[in-house]
């Protein structure tokens, strides 16, 4: 969670955006996450969802998120096509464990034994 200090010179979206790009830098959100919608986001930090939706337009002109319509906002990929692959093909993955519900350990239990296979 992104703490707003509305005591704070410097404005909440930019709060907000510095926040994100510090938890996508440290790897707390990683490449492929989808972020809240920017009604949700504006709610849980109390913000208006105008101050929302300038982060997310800002941090997408840096390429650091990607809108994709009505399917949502997500941290971005890198730009190493190797990693990239790399990067979806894990986000696939741990879509589909979520869907079986398999549990974090067990998912990466199952995944460090294919990469040994």
């Amino acid at each position: 969670m992104i703490d707003i200090d509305p005591a704070s010179s410097v404005p909440p979206y930019e709060q907000l955006r510095a926040g994100i790009v510090a938890a996508v830098s440290t790897g707390v959100l990683a490449a492929g996450h989808r972020l809240p919608t920017v009604r949700r986001l504006a709610e849980d930090i109390g913000v208006a969802p105008g101050t929302v939706a300038r982060a997310y337009r800002e941090l997408e002109a840096s390429g650091i998120v990607e809108t994709r319509g009505r399917n949502g906002t997500y941290v971005s990929f890198s730009d190493d096509p190797a990693r990239e692959q790399a990067q979806r093909a894990a986000a696939v993955f741990a879509d589909q464990m979520r869907t079986l519900r398999i549990d974090t350990a067990d998912a990466l239990a199952l995944a460090a034994s294919a990469l040994k296979a």
